[in-house]
């Protein structure tokens, strides 16, 4: 995965659900729309969180790297 790829970095590593969520959102809220966050979490649940956060939101997850920890997301704010 390139590295230069995203705007903004989130580590939300070693928070459980639901926060890795609940920080993403508000880092991407503070963001111009087009950016693109990359976040880094530990919990398991965030696969399933950022995926349906996605899907309800008018933002795009770009990518998601889930097959071991740390888990990745590259989101497009919309």
């Amino acid at each position: 995965m390139p590295e230069n790829n995203y705007d903004d970095l989130l580590d939300a590593s070693g928070l459980n659900c639901p926060l890795p969520l609940l920080k993403a959102k508000q880092a991407l809220n503070k963001m111009q729309v087009g950016a693109v966050l990359k976040v880094i979490a530990t919990d398991s649940g965030s696969i399933r969180d950022f995926k349906a956060y996605a899907e309800q939101s008018d933002h795009e997850l770009l990518q998601s790297f889930t097959d071991q920890e740390p888990y990745v997301y590259l989101i497009r704010r919309g």
